[in-house]
């Protein structure tokens, strides 16, 4: 049994050393703030859910903080996870954020401290927040180091998780009673299992095996070209994707010549979509003359995308629209070996909505069935139950909605769950900067430079923007702002009082290049 040790008190507290982590950090390091790190290293999903051919999904241009350019930021080639995390160690030993992350220190349990639930919680949404450090502990923290069996106690006035979406706890599919890996005579891993392995461990486990991914995002792209990479040769054995949901790839980031950020990145190419706190008059225009140009603009990006990757060939043309997977921050880009690969036999496609395990591979409902002597499940991470298993009742309860989002104001603040804030949480078309911005609106709320609205504006904020990501995509459970992020920003920039920076700024902002993802949008 764990030891209990003494209570530490600090005014912040920060869960995560990850991008989301550290832009926090750096935002608010005037307060002396506490990180907890369960990992030896920064860098969160790039160090823990890395391969060896993981890169990121933008240039790098387009990945970097406000004040820390990359120093060779024109390379036109997309850093692998490698450089990224030099990038990020650089990062934070340039500002010294290092001295305040307490590494292999995993939180175990979080309590609050008030002994009754806030008003708020029990219905009262007119409430206002009056100080979010309030000058007395209001969260308890419980963490244990990896080298010790004694639990320490730590309270703060504010907490902010930036634990993320990604990673710690795989998504497994529910299969039939029976029918599960137990049945299966091979080995069974997560991508998450295979991330952890070296270069000889992961050839070891592909080579000369019958593999089959299950998956289609990135992920599981990436795994499956590694394993048709490990078996080349006529002993190679082919690896056997196994695709539940299609989703819209792209060649790289131009379309007919055009580069990609102008049709979806730009004020004027943000226009066409819907926003939240729009006026009657524009939402008539959006909806009904403005909706044949979307269709029209994705179509456009469908006949690049169909011309340039055999899709029709191997039958991975989605049935959705292309502005679909945009909307949900779901495109990713085909690595260019992937399809040479397929045109070897090297890389199989079998399409099912429902299969299960047998003692020699996978079957199917229409009778069909695929021999394995491994499967690997790229089929992503259940950030929410993460975020749940930390968080106590009726806190935990909070997060869940009949939308399958989290609400979160400004992608931050859950207007019912008192002094936290999450950061990372909300997917954009550059989740690095989503997640600066955010973070410096956040110090700035703590400073004292600007109020909340009353927990129903919140509330109703909240809602507008998960109707608006309803109507743009059916993957809208994502939370992903990428159609509306300009405007997003801007409410954020005016809410902190930097409307004439942004206003100064118009032109920048309106032809920004900031028109990718980064990799972990594609779990």
């Amino acid at each position: 049994m764990a030891r209990q040790s003494h209570l530490v008190t600090s005014r912040i507290g920060i869960i995560g050393a990850g991008v989301s982590g550290l832009a926090a950090l750096k935002q608010l390091a005037h307060y002396d703030p506490v990180v907890f790190e369960a990992s030896n290293c920064i860098g969160g999903v790039w160090k823990s859910c890395s391969y060896r051919s993981t890169k990121l999904q933008s240039p790098r241009n387009a990945y970097e903080f406000t004040d820390f350019p990359w120093p060779n930021r024109d390379d036109p080639s997309f850093p692998s996870h490698i450089e990224i995390l030099d990038y990020l160690q650089s990062y934070a030993e340039h500002f010294d954020l290092l001295k305040y992350v307490r590494f292999n220190t995993k939180v175990v349990e979080v309590r609050f401290l008030a002994e009754t639930v806030p008003a708020e919680v029990g219905g009262n949404k007119s409430m206002t927040y009056d100080s979010l450090l309030p000058g007395r502990p209001v969260w308890e923290v419980a963490v244990q180091s990896n080298q010790s069996n004694i639990i320490e106690w730590y309270a703060f006035e504010f907490l902010v998780v930036c634990i993320g979406k990604y990673g710690d706890v795989p998504k497994i599919p529910i299969l039939p009673r029976n029918k599960g890996p137990e049945v299966f005579k091979g080995k069974v891993l997560h991508s998450l299992d295979y991330s952890k392995l070296d270069k000889d461990g992961a050839s070891e486990l592909l080579q000369g095996k019958k593999v089959v991914v299950v998956g289609f995002r990135k992920s599981a792209i990436d795994l499956a070209l590694e394993c048709a990479e490990a078996n080349q040769g006529p002993e190679g054995q082919p690896c056997t994707m196994l695709i539940r949901t299609l989703h819209w790839t792209v060649p790289h980031y131009w379309v007919w010549g055009l580069p990609f950020f102008l049709f979806f990145s730009t004020r004027s190419s943000q226009f066409i979509h819907e926003r939240p706190n729009q006026s009657l008059l524009r939402t008539i225009l959006i909806r009904i003359l403005l909706s044949p140009m979307r269709r029209v603009l994705s179509k456009f990006i469908e006949s690049y995308v169909l011309h340039k990757l055999p899709l029709q060939k191997y039958g991975l043309k989605p049935d959705h629209p292309f502005i679909e997977d945009y909307a949900s921050c779901q495109m990713a880009i085909m690595p260019e070996k992937f399809f040479p690969e397929a045109d070897k036999g090297k890389i199989l496609f079998k399409k099912a909505s429902k299969w299960w395990f047998s003692s020699e591979g996978i079957e199917f409902d229409d009778n069909t069935k695929v021999d394995a002597d491994v499967v690997i499940m790229a089929t992503g991470y259940d950030g929410k139950k993460k975020l749940k298993d930390i968080l106590p009742q009726p806190f935990s309860d909070l997060l869940e909605h009949p939308s399958g989002v989290i609400p979160l104001y400004r992608g931050t603040i859950h207007p019912l769950i008192p002094n936290m804030s999450f950061v990372g949480y909300i997917e954009s078309v550059s989740n690095l900067h989503t997640s600066e911005l955010r973070s410096m609106w956040l110090a700035r709320l703590l400073d004292s430079k600007f109020k909340l609205p009353s927990v129903d504006k919140m509330l109703q904020h909240v809602w507008k923007e998960i109707e608006i990501m309803k109507r743009s995509s059916r993957f809208y459970q994502r939370h992903c702002i990428s159609t509306f992020s300009i405007n997003h920003s801007d409410e954020i920039c005016e809410e902190m009082g930097w409307a004439s920076w942004r206003k100064k700024n118009l032109l920048a902002e309106a032809f920004s290049p900031y028109g990718s993802q980064d990799y972990y949008g594609h779990e």
